[in-house]
């Protein structure tokens, strides 16, 4: 009993003195974790600043620079586990790592999936940083691309983040990637009105507007579309800058319609509205109808 007793005193001794030969290395190993992401952080924040003030590519360069940044984090914590002594177990983290993404892979696909979306589209990519672009029903600009989302900001003010798969692998439609967009609406006009003149005037107002793009690439121009019931409806067709989406299209849509309504008015044509008709037919007798006269 004595002899186990002091077989487990020596036991608990030698690992004492193990443990405090050990926290001094594992005191460096904390120290140099500490200094690796202090380091990483201000590399990055050095290069971030003058890499986007340069670069014609500021999405790309967001992008890069994060995998930049996570690259040295595990650079300082693997450097730090040697220098801890604990070397078996750096090399046994990234045997378990190795069998853990695996594992993991199959538990968290959506996880995997967007990650390798985002690589993937931080190289080829149907947009750039502050593009307006639609994907299904979500409407905005482009503000950041992560790892595991598209980051965009519709013009309502929401901020919408939207997996990368589905960026991937969904319709995009870019609103701004060479600069123009044809805007187009229609212009009722009555069957009694001449149709050259009102085209003559409608296409003044889209020659003589220093806000739609006047180039031989982009025709701006007017054509009879449709004879609906009440009206004859012209198609108005004009190129536009998209550079701030909201302001150079939206808002000179609108100024275009008011401007060509009140041209049209003050030369007298006729605006109509939607006629409704009521039919008789033979079996049907007259719809009785009865004046009142005011006393």
């Amino acid at each position: 009993m004595k002899k186990s007793t002091e077989t487990i005193y020596n036991s608990l001794q030698e690992y004492y003195h193990q443990l405090l030969e050990t926290i001094p290395r594992i005191c460096i190993g904390i120290l140099i974790v500490i200094i690796g992401i202090v380091i990483a952080q201000l590399i990055t924040n050095f290069f971030k600043k003058r890499i986007l003030k340069k670069t014609e590519d500021p999405l790309m360069a967001r992008f890069l620079i994060q995998v930049f940044k996570v690259a040295l984090i595990l650079i300082a914590i693997m450097i730090a586990l040697e220098a801890a002594g604990l070397s078996n177990i750096a090399t046994g983290v990234l045997t378990a790592a190795g069998g853990a993404a695996i594992i993991l892979g199959f538990a968290f696909q959506d996880i995997g999936k967007n990650f390798l979306s985002g690589i993937i589209l931080a190289f080829n990519r149907p947009f750039n940083i502050d593009d307006t672009i639609k994907i299904d029903d979500m409407f905005g600009k482009v503000k950041s691309l992560q790892f595991r989302y598209t980051h965009i900001k519709t013009f309502d003010g929401r901020d919408i983040y939207i997996p990368n798969a589905d960026v991937l692998i969904k319709p995009v439609s870019n609103y701004t990637a060479d600069g123009f967009l044809r805007n187009e609406f229609i212009v009722g006009i009555g069957y009694e009105d001449d149709i050259e003149s009102a085209k003559k005037i409608i296409q003044n107002i889209l020659d003589n507007n220093k806000h739609i793009v006047q180039d031989t690439l982009h025709t701006n121009f007017v054509i009879e579309d449709e004879l609906a019931p009440s009206t004859v409806n012209l198609k108005v067709y004009f190129w536009n800058s998209t550079l701030d989406y909201g302001v150079s299209s939206l808002v000179l849509r609108g100024n275009i319609i008011r401007e060509i309504k009140q041209e049209l008015v003050e030369a007298d044509f006729n605006l109509p509205a939607d006629v409704k008709e009521i039919k008789l037919y033979k079996n049907q007798p007259d719809i009785p109808l009865k004046i009142q006269k005011d006393s």
